[in-house]
Order: structure tokens, then C-alpha cells, then sequence
């Protein structure tokens, strides 16, 4: 079956789609109109009125898809980004404008810069696009942080190709079906009435049907988007952009973990506009395959049994099977391959106008830190978090072992869960006197916090389970003390993780020295050597 006939069928399905509202309806009025009429004798009335209660719910049910499917093209309320007028960007205007003539369209009407990996075209349409009306272009900052502006071209041409590509028309149209179609679905899950339920099981099986019968129309149509994209925008730039995009979309999500939101735990934020901006750095310090590493291993979504996007790798090969047309693949740092935030006027304006957007209310209340600021607080404050545990079962353990009055030596179990204040807690070398004393094993172990199955282990087995977390509170100890005599330097590491260098002797023997003092039979001695030598670089 040829693909425009394939079309004419989803086509057809999709009047049907329409249609069943009405059929649904009709049927509703004719069942009452023969049980009020025909079925029924005189003082069923109580029946009668059951019977027309029920068809009525079933009916509202049933109108309420049908206003659905209808309004399933609105553009929607205003989306969390930044408008951009054409006299405010003229640059990238002029790009959008060039991509949708190549796809015989005209250009949007509104431009919203947004805090996604993303680029979409959505069109306030009437009778599923049959008749046209305002349309809005959505494209994700960071996007452009990863692209190239010949990159860039692709992904527009893609966009644009959805709704021209003038010998698939009846694929776009099947395209806006299948979004009105799932749109009415939704709905129906939604709600809340049995009848809500069982009329939405009939449209959701004719909605399956409809789906699988227009899955291979909707691929064709973004195969055709691609070929679009590729005569414009070039072979070789087309599949660089396809590539991009998985790269990009995870090294944002590295990014939003790890730097935007690391001052999360200690209530900051990075300086203003750099919450979204601050990604260019980390993709000019990762280039190549070291940007790329992000995304391996990373599982891919589950694909939805329905999406009408073919497996990437099948799209990318489809264009490659294309003509070369001597145009290069758009990289970064190709010769006269400018970054897609090239043609923003005021990046850092942009930047901070769309974190404005973004960002909850309450995080206006935040203060704002310098990157290096920022990781020396975040690692001040999770060395805390390292060290408290130790601290408190060391404070524990101590108040237990104290003589008394008389003497004699405290061993109540009710001691050990004393109340233990901020002033209570011991020093640096107060921990290591207490592990020189042979504690660490018979009185801090038990009393540092473990899951109930933990607490069944004995000998070996319990020492083994302890022992990182003891190392980790000793490293928040040291690293704490590092920080005070201002021995440890913040380093924001765009090209690995943030966090603190220390000086070459801790970086160098650190991890042994700890290692020694939590062993089976401490030995806090190399942590101490470390310790005096740190003293004794500190300038008084």
C-alpha cells in the first residue's frame, strides 16, 4: 500500500473518530425515545426517569470527548519561557524565517525561548489544521548552548517540514489526528464518573485502532521532515544535529544535578542568569567524546507504543543513504561553525529573563554565589553531613566511658542515648584519641545509626558494613579542617565534578591514613603525621 493511500485510510478512520460522538448520541436519543414510546407501560415512570438519568450522564460523557477532539489544537496558556520579538533578535528571527520559506510555510507568529533540550512548532488550528491560525515556535536555550547554527537550521527545517512537505499534506493532517486523538484520551482518563469510564473504554479502543492504522503514516512524515531538513540545512549537518540532541538532553541533566542545583542543601543559587547559562561552560570545557561520555550507559525511554518518531538510529540512516552535497557536518569548532547562542543579542540579559520565568517564587529569596563560593558551601555543608554521624556515636560513646563520682565506670545503655548538644561534640583529635583507646570497635560502632538487618551482624560482617560510613565522617572531619586553615581550594570542575583540591600530601596519602585509623586495630598515627603537617603550613 502506497503511502498516500495510507493515508486516506488514517484520514478516514480519523472522520470516524469524529463521527462516533454522533453515532454514540443518535443511538441514545433513539433507546429513549422507544423506551419512553414503546417498551414501557403507564406507571413505569420511576424506570423511565432511571433509564434517561443514565443516558443523560452517558450523553455529557460523550459531549465532553467530542469538545476534546475539537480544542485539541490550541495553542494553550503562555508557556514558562521568554518571548522574543523579531526587532529584539533579528538574528535568530532571520534564521526561523529562512527555514520555514524553504518548507513553503510562513513563519510564526510568537518565539519563546525555554528552559528545555527542545524545539517544537505548535499552531492554534481549526478542524485538525484544515484551517490555519496563530502559530508559536518553543526553542530551548540550551539547545542552542549545544548547537551550531548550521545545526540549528536542521532542527528548524525539521519543525517546519511537519506542516509543509506538500506531497505528504495528509500525513500532517494524520499528525494533528493523532495528537487531538490522544488529547482525548487523556480526558477521558481524567475522569472521574463511571460513565466517564465506559464511555472512554469505546474511544479508547477506536483510538487504538485509529493509532496503529496511522503509525506508519505519522513516521513517514518525520522522515520526510528529515529529508526536508537535510536539502536545507545539509546532509552531514542534518545527522550532526540528530546525534546532538540524546548528547545534549543528558549533559543538561548532568548539569541541572550537579552544578545548578548544588546549592540546593545550603540554600543559594549561582550567580543570576547563570542557573541556565552557566551549561555553556560546561559543554566549552567537554567537548567531543568527553560530552558524549555523559550519555553512555544511559537507558534510552521506554518508547511509547505509539510514537510516530522512528528509532533514531533508523532516521540517521535514512539520511546518510542521501547524496553527499559537499556541505561540512556544522561541528563545533569547524571552521566558520558559529554556537547557536551566536545570534542572541544579550545572552546574559536572555539568561536571566528566562530564569526569571523559571525559577519558584521562593527561590528569589535565595542568595546568589559566585561558582567557586558555591562549592566551597555545598562542600562545607556535606562534610557536615559526613562527619555529624561519627560525632555524635564518638560523644556517646565518651559520656559512657566517663568515671563517675565514685569512680567507677558508667556502662548504662540509657547514657548512650543521652541528648548530645553542638557543644558536646568532640574535636578532630578528640576522635582519634577515642580510637587510639580502642573504642572505635567496642562502644562507636554500635552506636552510629544502621538499618534494623544491620544491627543482626557480628564480628567481620559488622565492621565491614560500618566502616564506610566511619571513613566518610573522618574524610568530613579532615575536610573540614582543611577548609578552616584555608588549605583547601574550591574547584568548580566543569569537565568533572565540583568539589575541593587539596594540598598534594592529603591528596596523595589521605585515603591510606584513614584507612589505617579504622582498621581492625587502628592506627591513627599517618593521620596525625598529616595533621602536624597541615599545622605547620598554616600561616599564623
Amino acid at each position: 500500500m502506497t503511502f498516500r493511500l495510507r493515508a486516506v485510510r488514517a484520514l478516514v478512520l480519523l472522520v470516524g473518530f469524529v463521527l462516533l460522538g454522533f453515532v454514540l448520541l443518535a443511538a441514545m436519543a433513539a433507546l429513549d425515545w422507544l423506551l419512553v414510546t414503546r417498551w414501557f407501560a403507564a406507571g413505569a415512570a420511576w424506570f423511565e426517569g432511571t433509564i434517561l438519568m443514565v443516558t443523560a450522564l452517558v450523553a455529557v460523557a460523550i459531549v465532553r470527548g467530542m469538545l476534546a477532539f475539537l480544542r485539541a489544537g490550541r495553542l494553550g496558556s503562555v508557556p514558562d519561557g521568554v518571548a522574543v520579538a523579531a526587532q529584539e533578535q533579528p538574528e535568530l528571527w532571520e534564521q526561523v524565517r529562512a527555514a520555514a520559506e524553504v518548507a513553503g510555510e510562513r513563519a510564526p507568529d510568537e518565539l519563546y525561548l525555554v528552559s528545555e533540550v527542545n524545539a517544537g512548532v505548535a499552531e492554534q488550528s481549526r478542524l485538525l489544521g484544515l484551517l490555519p491560525g496563530r502559530r508559536r515556535l518553543l526553542l530551548g536555550l540550551p539547545l542552542l548552548a549545544g548547537l551550531t547554527v548550521p545545526r540549528l537550521r536542521a532542527v528548524l527545517a525539521h519543525e517546519f517540514g511537519h506542516y509543509g512537505n506538500r506531497d505528504t499534506r495528509l500525513g500532517g493532517l494524520t499528525l494533528r489526528g493523532r495528537a487531538a486523538v490522544l488529547h482525548t484520551v487523556e480526558v477521558f482518563s481524567e475522569g472521574t464518573t463511571r460513565m466517564h469510564y465506559v464511555v472512554g473504554a469505546v474511544y479508547v479502543g477506536y483510538a487504538r485502532m485509529f493509532l496503529r492504522t496511522s503509525q506508519s503514516v505519522a513516521r513517514q512524515q518525520e522522515f520526510a521532515a528529515d529529508e526536508s531538513a537535510a536539502r536545507y540545512a545539509g546532509r552531514d549537518a542534518t545527522v550532526g544535529a540528530l546525534r546532538a540532541m540524546p548528547v545534549i538532553d543528558a549533559a543538561y541533566d548532568h548539569y541541572v544535578d550537579t552544578y545548578a542545583g548544588m546549592g540546593g542543601p545550603v540554600g543559594a543559587l549561582p550567580p543570576v542568569g547563570e542557573v541556565l547559562g552557566g551549561f555553556s561552560r560546561l559543554l566549552a570545557a567537554r567537548p567531543g567524546e568527553r560530552l558524549a561520555a555523559l550519555a553512555d550507559g544511559r537507558r534510552p525511554p521506554k518508547p511509547h507504543p505509539y510514537d510516530s518518531h522512528p528509532p533514531l538510529q533508523d532516521r540517521i540512516a535514512r539520511i546518510e543513504r542521501l547524496p553527499a552535497d559537499g556541505r561540512t557536518d556544522g561541528a563545533e569548532g569547524a571552521e566558520g561553525e558559529a554556537n547557536a547562542l551566536s545570534l542572541l543579542r544579550d545572552q546574559s540579559q536572555v539568561f536571566a529573563a528566562l530564569e526569571a520565568r523559571t525559577l519558584p517564587p521562593e527561590a528569589a529569596e535565595r542568595p546568589r554565589l559566585a561558582w567557586d563560593d558555591l562549592v566551597m558551601a555545598r562542600a562545607s555543608a556535606d562534610a557536615e553531613g559526613w562527619s555529624r554521624p561519627l560525632l555524635l556515636a564518638v560523644a556517646r560513646a565518651l559520656r559512657a566511658e566517663s568515671p563517675d563520682q565514685d569512680g567507677a565506670a558508667r556502662t548504662s545503655r540509657r547514657a548512650s542515648s543521652e541528648t548530645v548538644t553542638d557543644t558536646d561534640l568532640p574535636t578532630l583529635e578528640d576522635v582519634l584519641d577515642a580510637f587510639d583507646h580502642g573504642l572505635l570497635w567496642m562502644a562507636v560502632a554500635d552506636r552510629i545509626p544502621k538499618p534494623p538487618q544491620a544491627g543482626r551482624l557480628t564480628g567481620a560482617s559488622a565492621r565491614n558494613f560500618i566502616r564506610p560510613v566511619v571513613f566518610d565522617g573522618l574524610a568530613g572531619l579532615i575536610q573540614l579542617r582543611l577548609i578552616e586553615s584555608g588549605l583547601a581550594a574550591p574547584d568548580i570542575a566543569w569537565t568533572g565534578r565540583p568539589g575541593l583540591v587539596l594540598p598534594p600530601a592529603w591528596e596523595n596519602g589521605m585515603d591510606d591514613a584513614i584507612d589505617a585509623a579504622i582498621a581492625d586495630t587502628p592506627d591513627t598515627a599517618p593521620l596525625r603525621t598529616l595533621l602536624a603537617a597541615a599545622d605547620r603550613e598554616v600561616v599564623p
